[in-house]
């Protein structure tokens, strides 16, 4: 069974994590993903740590699966001519410099293009290719805070928080892969390639989604309000005895299950909390009363109770908890893989299921310039050739 993307290279000149985990993404589904990376010290993110296995940061182990490696110093001439001959045999080519950069070095679209007239084009910027923020350097950090992000995230009367990973970085390589495989639908429909963008900032405003449209159609300025949801009540964060957990009651008809299941017939006679829009209204009356109930007795209890009811549920689990749990070791988000240097390396799966062309971790992350000589051979240079060009970096 070959995976659905396994006829498409990919030549990747992105780094850090956006532009990885694109293309990570395409190499789980079946994509021949060659890295480019600079000679010595590569990705800088592979200097990110602790940890590290055996000098290898679990930063760059974590979006560079199934890709190959190939060390190239862009600022060489001839190293430049390998890049090209490599974009004119590939499919999709994705970059994540700032706007003009690949241009003044010989890879922006126009000259891609002139190389391969297919060739899907995939830029992933910080703020755009337009618009008076369009030089400044991109990370994800400072997408979250201007994209509204960490204005309605945390408790309201903290500071405002970060999302605990990268989910600026990795929601614009998520919305890059959407793209990508778009374009390459109408390659191969039409023989024609075209450009596709992404910016952090446009795509941190665009998963917004109900907290941008409170604001634009309702006219509400989100705030951070913790754990509980600005549209739905009771839904948050609850502690019982003696832990916390989650509960989510989206619906008037899952009110009336919740109610049953803590056997609060008294909540569901209220007149105040008959509708959703009025235990939204009336949230600062209606949680403190649920609080006071859920505080009286064990998380294991409560979570018992509203499970058998089918109420949504759960703990709050720590990450060595959720890698714990029977569940998700019975679905096997976990799979492991032999690294060159780095030993037996436990990597989470792509959550992408197919049931004829399925996902898989075919190759491990790679090591700086792993495959250099194998890729140069297949894009037609002499072996006497590659010696050269390695010699002299």
């Amino acid at each position: 069974m070959t995976g659905a993307l396994h006829e498409v290279r990919v030549a990747d000149f992105s780094r850090v994590l956006a532009g990885p985990y694109a293309t990570m993404i395409l190499g789980d589904l079946g994509a021949d993903v060659v890295k480019i990376e600079r000679p010595g010290d590569g990705d800088e993110s592979r200097g990110w740590g602790p940890p590290f296995v055996q000098g290898e940061s679990a930063y760059f182990l974590a979006s560079n699966r199934n890709k190959r490696s190939v060390a190239l110093d862009l600022a060489r001439e001839d190293h430049r001519e390998a890049a090209h001959r490599l974009i004119a045999r590939s499919h999709v080519m994705i970059e994540n410099f700032r706007p003009g950069t690949a241009e003044r070095i010989g890879l922006g679209y126009e000259q891609a293009r002139s190389l391969n007239p297919a060739i899907v084009y995939a830029s992933i910027t910080g703020f755009g290719e337009r618009g008076p923020y369009r030089d400044r350097p991109g990370y994800d950090f400072v997408a979250q805070a201007m994209g509204g992000l960490m204005s309605v995230t945390g408790e309201p009367d903290g500071e405002p928080e970060k999302v605990g990973v990268a989910i600026a970085d990795i929601t614009s390589g998520m919305f890059a892969t959407i793209g990508i495989l778009a374009a390459l639908r109408h390659a191969e429909a039409t023989g024609e390639g075209q450009r596709v963008h992404v910016s952090l900032l446009e795509s941190q405003i665009a998963w917004l989604a109900n907290q941008a449209s409170n604001y634009l159609v309702g006219g509400v300025e989100p705030t951070r309000m913790g754990n509980a949801h600005p549209n739905i009540v009771p839904y948050r964060v609850f502690h019982a005895s003696d832990a916390p957990m989650v509960v989510a009651v989206p619906n008037d008809w899952m009110w009336k299950r919740f109610c049953d299941a803590v056997e609060r017939p008294d909540l569901l006679a209220e007149d105040r909390y008959a509708t959703n829009k009025l235990r939204v209204a009336n949230r600062g009356m209606l949680e403190p009363e649920l609080q006071e109930m859920f505080g009286r007795r064990p998380r294991a209890e409560w979570l018992a109770l509203l499970t058998n009811a089918d109420v949504p549920s759960g703990p709050i689990n720590s990450i060595a908890e959720v890698f714990a749990d029977e569940h998700v070791n019975a679905i096997g988000m976990v799979e492991e893989v032999v690294h060159p240097t780095a030993g037996t390396l436990p990597l989470v799966r792509s959550p992408i299921t197919l049931e004829a062309t399925k996902t898989e971790i075919r190759r491990p992350p790679p090591t700086i310039g792993e495959h250099t000589e194998e890729v140069l051979r297949e894009l037609g240079y002499s072996k006497e050739h590659i010696n050269r060009m390695v010699r002299e970096e």
